[in-house]
């Protein structure tokens, strides 16, 4: 199953059937749903005429009756609330409801007894309760993302918002699916236990006639793991394009915000990033940085070859064929102008921030031993006045991650120089990173010095050298897919909830991160699908992860969170 495929075919099926002019209606959640999926034109390809959210058309009494209103939402309270008012004096001529995920009994009742002028047509649940981003790649864009961080001690009401929230997308998944999983989780991950044992609930008790589709081929895999498993991947500078542009700029539903960019066109201001809309980014989404540099100039030249082609109109034909070319034309251009500035823009921050100096020694940190030369790398980098307050702070995390047991005091020298050279990150946030993500938290050999395959791995690696030595890091994902397709996965590392086990290896595997996923490993499922190994990997995340605006950003709100609480951890 591609992900995006199956979203667009549940649209489909919701726009089609329905003729006439319309009006399609999407809460805060949907909007992002439709929007990596759906272009506006296609849209407009449906006769779909104006898109709405739910909360603001509310606020208006001006009477549609020529239009069909389409709704597509998720099935919240909140919701259901604007649905009775609206339903109470319609303003559309008819309405067609449609639902992300599971309607409960209570809802239904809402929506009927609302129903007093008999306009709505048919009410669906349409499983589409996750966002599309890639293929095999999906999120849940999840609020308060920072829940899964803050110690099992503080445990806010919040929390099961947080894990409902989850539990609903994975619901949404398998339905799409039409499976029902084996499910196991992080074994030292009290969330993941716990999402996990929620989910079996739903699938095998409380909706166990939804999810029995009478298959007799071997159950997929959901594998549950908790991103503290791996804190090092969403700390690491990235070198491939994809998840370069949504480290130095940001990604937010397949769009990348350019308004703050020197001078773009108006039309430039926000670009779509998508590899099931542009050729170009599909083919070099997980090229390393180098090499996109050649990649864009292949393309200018290209374009300019067209341009000059076109300047050359002189019979009545030639004017002919310029004007049936000339959206395609105008596409090209678009697309060359959005590629040139995405790489411009990154060579500029790579530059001012130094990142080539810094990642060379952050991928040390990942990926080999040597906690002398650590060590002075780490200092001599904290005293460069060219690096800033954020990178200094990554570089202290990656080497208190890596050497929380082996050196106390060089890393309390660290800790100091970070203090007096970057005051305005609060003091402790380190080693609030290491009491939730620290090598007695984690379940895994993060860095391949605790299984003895993994050890001879590394070393194997060490003595062929690396093609690059800014892309050398794998994530903890990459090792753990490696042992599901082996069938070394141990079940005292990843234990299965409940008494559902895997009798043979699986075909279908999603591997959801409670806290979030990073477009490394996103890449890394990619390039493990093309191995024809025989399982399909899917990857998922409560939300999509960069360094700053993100990861960091969380760990300082569960800091915050759980200092306020009354617990003292």
């Amino acid at each position: 199953m591609v992900l995006a495929s199956t979203v667009r075919e549940y649209i489909n099926r919701m726009l089609q059937d329905i003729s006439g002019m319309k009006v399609l209606i999407l809460d805060s959640h949907t909007v992002s749903i439709v929007s990596v999926v759906y272009s506006q034109s296609e849209l407009l390809q449906k006769e779909v005429f104006l898109v709405e959210l739910v909360d603001s058309i509310s606020l208006s009494k001006e009477p549609m009756s020529h239009l069909k209103a389409v709704y597509f939402l998720r099935p919240i309270s909140e919701n259901i609330q604007y649905m009775k008012r609206q339903l109470a004096s319609p303003r559309f001529g008819e309405y067609h409801l449609f639902f992300s995920n599971i309607l409960n009994n209570t809802q239904l009742h809402i929506l009927a007894d609302s129903d007093e002028r008999e306009v709505v047509q048919q009410v669906q649940e349409f499983y589409a309760d996750f966002v599309a981003i890639d293929p095999f790649h999906f999120t849940l864009n999840a609020t308060s993302n920072f829940m899964y961080m803050l110690p099992a001690v503080v445990d806010p009401p919040k929390l099961q918002h947080f894990c409902d929230r989850v539990v609903d997308g994975l619901a949404a998944i398998f339905l799409a699916l039409k499976r029902r999983p084996v499910i196991r989780y992080s074994g030292t991950s009290d969330i993941a236990k716990r999402i996990a044992q929620e989910a079996t609930k739903l699938m095998y008790q409380q909706e166990s006639g939804l999810f029995d589709f009478r298959r007799t081929e071997i159950s997929p895999l959901l594998l549950v793991i908790d991103r503290r498993d791996d804190p090092v991947t969403p700390l690491l500078n990235q070198w491939t394009y994809q998840a370069m542009v949504h480290e130095l700029i940001g990604i937010q539903d397949n769009k990348v915000d350019l308004k703050n960019i020197g001078k773009v066109s108006k039309e430039q201001q926000e670009v779509v990033l998508s590899s099931e809309q542009d050729a170009f980014f599909k083919a070099n989404m997980y090229e390393n940085f180098g090499d996109i540099g050649m990649s864009i100039k292949r393309m200018v030249d290209e374009f300019q070859q067209v341009a000059k082609s076109n300047q050359n109109i002189q019979t009545i034909e030639d004017m002919a064929k310029f004007v049936d070319n000339y959206p395609e034309y105008k596409k090209m251009q678009g697309n060359v102008s959005k590629h040139v500035t995405l790489v411009t823009e990154m060579s500029k921050i790579v530059e001012e921030r130094k990142l080539m100096l810094i990642s060379q020694t952050e991928q040390e940190l990942a990926c080999n031993g040597g906690q002398g030369a650590a060590f002075e790398a780490v200092t001599n980098l904290l005293n460069n006045e060219s690096v800033t307050d954020v990178d200094r702070l990554r570089l202290v995390m990656l080497y208190a991650l890596r050497y929380e047991k082996d050196s106390p005091v060089q890393l309390m020298q660290l800790f100091n120089k970070l203090a007096s050279r970057s005051p305005k990150y609060k003091p402790g946030l380190v080693q609030f990173l290491l009491k939730q993500a620290g090598v007695d938290k984690r379940t895994g050999d993060l860095y391949g010095n605790r299984d003895l395959l993994n050890i001879a791995r590394n070393m194997a690696r060490g003595l062929k050298g690396v093609e690059n030595v800014y892309t050398q890091h794998q994530p903890l994902l990459f090792q753990i897919m490696e042992s599901i397709t082996k069938g070394r996965l141990r079940d005292v590392d990843y234990p299965f909830v409940g008494n559902h086990f895997q009798q043979a290896r699986p075909q279908d595997v999603v591997i959801f991160i409670v806290g979030g996923t990073t477009y490394e490993e996103s890449r890394s499922v990619a390039i493990q699908n093309a191995t024809n190994s025989g399982i399909r990997f899917i990857l998922g995340g409560s939300a999509l992860l960069n360094s700053k605006r993100s990861f960091l950003k969380d760990l300082e709100e569960a800091q915050r969170v759980a200092r306020s609480s009354t617990t003292v951890i």
